[in-house]
């Protein structure tokens, strides 16, 4: 398989030894639902399902929360890489409002789950600062501003003054969204599991899947270890689509660099330690953590391999610092972590999660986009209602079958 990542990850060392699963015995497992991939998006899925009563089976390749989620920056925000005016475009008024309003709710879901998880997962609510990265961007920022705000999404509007009072940098204008925050993705990652395992949900790392046969229902699944037996197959396999097997879906790969750095003296320049992304493409985006270190991203480019060398992964990181300098001047910025994480986005901007039609029984739940965690969210609502036999407006939004596989509607 490809590497996700290359560099030194802050998140694994910001906590304690998390909980260890055994691969599976070798001996035939039986579940209502199967579940690959033991990052945010299947860790979720592992506790909200198991929540409600079904026999859940959790496998991974490698270790719960080390693949992609440990590479993540930890934002959570309800506003996508695609503005909600453009999407209106896409989708139509009634779809695309539906759909951000759904993002919502998971948010507030995900962001009640990550408050009441009896362990820590560094979790602080914040707002987030959308700001314009040109003046010729303003327009378009101010209409999306109006949107939001006719449907009801609780933002405000800063001209260039109100950003100048909030924050030593100059820009243009700004769109500020509330109800965001941010936590640690690892620790959310293997605390949900530990969770997920205390509802009776069994994990098993060290376990890959090898394939999948039979009919709905009644799947028989071959790992590295033994078979499982499942009524249904969950695909949480994050930036590694082979192995659902979905080769006819849109993916863009692409890898993104990131740094944190040392604990800083004073974050007092940092207006109430809000969220901070911009309306350029490729984006920086940045956060603090509750420790005092600033995290600092962007620079996307569209290639799948994270970068192989430390001397190439620092040139990257030195124009993060001084991206990171420019905003704030004042504060004493040195790196202490760095690296370079492969993710991937679809063509419509729109994250996949549905069963595929083509093979009854398999579900697919691929986070595509700046909104992973949200994504993972939904994702769980959704396959928890097809599980009991729900239908939902957004399934023809985020599913299958529609324009963006080739397949009839």
């Amino acid at each position: 398989m490809h590497p996700l990542y290359f560099g030194s990850l802050l998140w694994p060392s910001a906590g304690g030894e998390p909980a260890r699963y055994p691969p599976l015995s070798g001996e035939s497992e039986r579940c209502d639902v199967l579940i690959v991939g033991g990052g945010l998006t299947g860790t979720l899925a592992c506790d909200i399902l198991a929540a409600a009563g079904m026999s859940v089976v959790l496998i991974d390749e490698g270790r719960i929360g080390e693949g992609s989620s440990a590479a993540s920056t930890g934002l959570l925000q309800y506003s996508n890489d695609i503005m909600l005016t453009d999407l209106l475009s896409q989708l139509g008024d009634d779809r695309a409002v539906h759909f951000y309003r759904a993002c919502k709710n998971a948010l507030e879901r995900l962001c009640l789950l990550a408050e009441r998880l009896p362990a820590d997962v560094a979790f602080k609510k914040r707002s987030s600062l959308y700001f314009a990265s040109s003046s010729a961007d303003v327009p378009q920022l101010k209409a999306e501003y109006e949107t939001l705000r006719a449907h009801g999404f609780s933002v405000d509007w800063l001209d260039e003054a109100g950003i100048r009072a909030f924050f030593p940098f100059a820009k243009p204008a700004a769109i500020v969204t509330n109800g965001d925050g941010e936590l640690n993705p690892y620790r959310f990652a293997v605390r949900l599991a530990e969770q997920a395992s205390e509802k009776g949900a069994r994990i098993y790392e060290h376990t890959a899947l090898k394939s999948v046969e039979g009919p709905k229902g009644d799947l028989l699944c071959h790992t590295s270890c033994g078979a499982i037996k499942a009524s249904f197959v969950v695909y949480a396999v994050g930036y590694q689509p082979e192995i659902a097997g979905i080769a006819r879906l849109g993916v863009k790969f692409a890898r993104t660099y990131a740094i944190a750095t040392r604990i800083v003296p004073s974050l007092a320049d940092w207006h109430q330690r809000w969220l901070l992304w911009e309306t350029a493409r490729p984006y920086l985006y940045a956060r603090t953590t509750p420790d005092g270190r600033v995290v600092i991203g962007g620079f996307d480019e569209d290639i799948r391999q994270p970068v192989a060398s430390q001397s190439e992964l620092n040139k990257y990181a030195d124009r993060l610092l001084k991206e990171a300098r420019k905003l704030f001047p004042g504060m004493s910025l040195e790196p202490e972590y760095a690296w370079n994480g492969t993710f991937c986005e679809s063509k419509d901007n729109l994250p996949w999660i549905g069963e595929d039609p083509e093979r009854p029984g398999r579900y697919i739940a691929l986070g595509y986009g700046g909104n992973g965690a949200v994504y993972s969210m939904l994702a769980s609502d959704i396959l928890l209602d097809a599980f009991q036999g729900k239908t939902g407006p957004l399934d023809d939004v985020v599913g299958l079958r529609n324009r963006r596989t080739g397949l009839p509607k």
